[in-house]
């Protein structure tokens, strides 16, 4: 069984002049509803008050609650923030800290959502609201629920607003492999950055993954990743520059799925970035990785 995070504000209405497919994640559930009782569905909370805004600007936060995001701000986002797209981006980082207490008990779980990657302290970016990568694991630091974490980010963009919010911590690490020429323009530094140069396939891909998150796991021994899985390196994503095949992306899963597992260090996946004109073809790739990642974890504890 996969243990699989989803909340109904999930689903939202397009605001208008938005060019974001907000169906995606409707999609998504309904793949997912499909695998029967392969799932086991969880529902999560929204983040408290006090945690977004240890993450965010008080302020910032406050304009996205009600509503009333200045225009500068909105265009950054890259969409208006409607009040049901304000209720979705307090869901959203409850998600991801709920996905991550389930796989510190089952040792993985996922989030339909989340993934926010370039959202900074006093505003969205990039069609992130609210960094839930960043606001989860700092709950979970302060909280005391576990140590320290690191946060795998293997979009390909890079996940400068989880590097920015998170810089200087000692108790969270990030990582981030991505498209060196694609957005953002100004990058963050994260605790370790894997620039790729545009066009590059599965192998060099996954050669590289394997070499630089391997010693990273071994040194920083962290005892939970938040995963970043988006599948916007896939060769026919709108805004992708990497060339990684279908089947490269299911090897992703399975090597993230082998490097976590074989050490012990549970880990929360969160959707990340898929794009293109063909919403179910994207939501498959983003099930895809989902299921990937859950039956690599079953099939390598069985074999333990």
């Amino acid at each position: 069984m996969i243990h699989v995070v989803h909340h109904p504000y999930y689903v939202t209405p397009a605001p208008a002049r938005s060019t974001y497919r907000w169906n995606k994640n409707g999609l998504i559930r309904d793949l997912l509803v499909a695998q029967g009782d392969r799932i086991v569905w969880h529902e999560p909370d929204a983040m408290p008050l006090a945690w977004l805004e240890a993450t965010h600007d008080a302020d910032y936060v406050a304009s996205v609650l009600a509503a009333c995001v200045p225009r500068e701000k909105t265009r950054r986002i890259g969409f208006p923030i409607t009040p049901e797209v304000a209720r979705r981006a307090a869901a959203v980082p409850g998600g991801t800290w709920l996905a991550a207490q389930l796989a510190l008990e089952h040792g993985f779980a996922a989030n339909t959502a989340g993934g926010s990657h370039h959202a900074l302290h006093d505003t969205g970016a990039g069609y992130c609201i609210f960094n839930d990568l960043a606001i989860a694991a700092n709950r979970l630091i302060e909280e005391g629920i576990v140590p320290n974490i690191l946060i795998v980010d293997c979009d390909v963009h890079q996940g400068d607003g989880t590097a920015s919010l998170l810089a200087g911590r000692t108790n969270i690490a990030t990582y981030s492999i991505h498209a060196e020429k694609n957005f953002p323009a100004r990058k963050a530094r994260s605790t370790l950055d894997v620039p790729l140069a545009d066009g590059v396939g599965d192998d060099v891909y996954l050669a590289t993954l394997e070499a630089t998150l391997t010693p990273m796991l071994d040194t920083l021994k962290p005892e939970l990743v938040l995963y970043q899985a988006g599948v916007d390196p896939y060769a026919d994503d709108r805004l992708g520059r990497l060339a990684l095949t279908l089947d490269g992306l299911t090897r992703r899963e399975q090597l993230v799925a082998r490097l976590m597992t074989s050490r012990c260090i549970p880990f929360a996946s969160t959707v990340g970035g898929g794009y293109g004109d063909d919403a179910l073809e994207i939501a498959h790739r983003h099930v895809g990785a989902i299921l990937t990642l859950g039956a690599a974890v079953q099939e390598i504890a069985r074999g333990a």
